[in-house]
C-alpha cells in the first residue's frame, strides 16, 4: 500500500479537529497540526486547541510544541513537519494533516518558493510606515501593485503584507510573480479535503465559539499574556481585540463583538483560499454528516 497523507482543511469553527480525530482513530494513526497559533504552549483558549480529552484520543504533533518565545514560520515548520511525517510513515500507512493555515499546509505539501533577497532599507522603511500610518496605506499599495496576492492574503496580518511589499519594492515585481516557482516531489500520495459550510451556519458557529471562549476564561488568558503582547503570535484575531479592551480603547462587550466580526472576516478569507488554492475536495454542509465515510472510502 502506498503511504497516504489525508489533509483536512477548512475555516475556523468548521469541525476539523473532531473529524481528524475520528479518522486518526479509524486508521490507528497520528495527527500533524497545521494551525499556526496552536503551536504555542501559552495560547490555549483563544486558539481553540483540542481539549485534553481530544488529545488523549489521538496523538497530535505541533500542539503545545513551542514556546511563544520561539519563532516558528512556514519554512521552519515545513522542515520539522516533514521530518515527523517521514518518521510516522515508517510505522503508519496513513497520516492525518489538519489545520486552517493554508500557508503552512502548502509549505509541507509543496515546499516554499525561492524568494529573492530583500533590501534591508525597504524592510525598515515599511516597518516605520506601518508604525506611523498603520496598515491601510500598505494595503492600498499592495492592491495597486499586486491585485492577485492582495485578494488571497490575510489582510489583517501586517507581517505578510509587509513581506509582499518588501519583495515588490526590492525587485519591482509583484510578490505573486515568485509564487509557485518551486515544485516538491513527495513519496506519498495526498488526498485533500476542505469543509465548506454555508456562510450563515459557519458564522453562527463562530459566534457561539467566541461566547464559549469568553466563558472559559479567554480574558484572563489574555491578561496573563500582557508581558508577551509584542510577539507576532499575539498579533492575531481575538488577542489583539482583548488587548485593546485592557488598554481602555473599548468595552468588553464591544471587544467581544469585534472578535466575532474579525473571526468571521478571517473565516471568509479561509473559505476563499480553500475553494481556489490547492487541490481540495470541498465537503459542503449537506455532505458534512457523511464526510467521514467518504474519506475512508476514498483511501481504500
Amino acid at each position: 500500500m502506498q503511504k497516504k497523507l489525508i489533509v483536512i482543511g477548512g475555516p475556523t469553527a468548521s469541525g476539523k479537529t473532531a473529524l481528524a480525530i475520528q479518522l486518526a482513530i479509524y486508521f490507528n494513526t497520528e495527527i500533524i497540526s497545521a494551525d499556526s497559533r496552536q503551536f504555542y504552549k501559552e495560547l490555549t483558549i483563544g486558539t481553540a486547541k483540542p481539549t485534553e480529552v481530544e488529545l488523549s484520543l489521538a496523538k497530535h504533533h505541533f500542539i503545545n510544541s513551542h514556546s511563544i518565545n520561539e519563532h516558528l514560520n512556514a519554512g521552519t515548520y515545513s522542515i520539522a513537519a516533514q521530518e515527523i511525517l517521514n518518521d510516522l510513515f515508517q510505522k503508519k500507512d496513513v497520516v492525518i494533516l489538519v489545520g486552517g493555515s493554508g500557508l503552512y499546509i502548502n509549505a509541507l505539501l509543496y515546499g516554499l518558493d525561492n524568494l529573492p533577497k530583500v533590501d534591508d532599507h525597504h524592510r525598515q522603511a515599511l516597518k516605520a510606515e506601518f508604525k506611523t500610518h498603520g496598515l491601510l496605506p500598505l494595503l492600498d499599495e499592495l492592491k495597486k501593485n499586486d491585485q492577485f496576492y492582495f485578494e488571497k492574503v490575510d489582510q489583517q496580518n501586517h507581517q505578510r503584507v509587509i513581506r509582499a511589499l518588501e519583495i515588490y519594492r526590492t525587485t519591482g515585481n509583484p510578490y505573486s510573480f515568485y509564487l509557485g516557482k518551486k515544485e516538491k516531489i513527495n513519496s506519498y500520495s495526498i488526498s485533500s479535503f476542505a469543509i465548506d459550510f454555508t456562510r450563515d451556519k459557519l458564522y453562527h458557529r463562530i459566534n457561539k465559539r467566541v461566547d464559549r471562549m469568553i466563558d472559559q476564561g479567554f480574558l484572563e488568558e489574555v491578561k496573563s499574556l500582557i508581558p508577551y503582547r509584542q510577539h507576532s503570535a499575539l498579533h492575531t484575531v481575538g488577542y489583539k481585540e482583548l488587548f485593546e479592551h485592557l488598554d481602555g480603547i473599548n468595552s468588553l462587550d464591544e471587544a467581544i463583538d469585534l472578535v466575532k466580526q474579525h473571526t468571521r472576516n478571517y473565516a471568509k478569507r479561509q473559505l476563499t483560499w480553500f475553494r481556489h488554492q490547492g487541490n481540495f475536495q470541498l465537503i459542503t454542509e449537506e455532505k458534512s454528516m457523511t464526510i467521514y465515510n467518504q474519506i475512508i472510502e476514498s483511501v481504500k
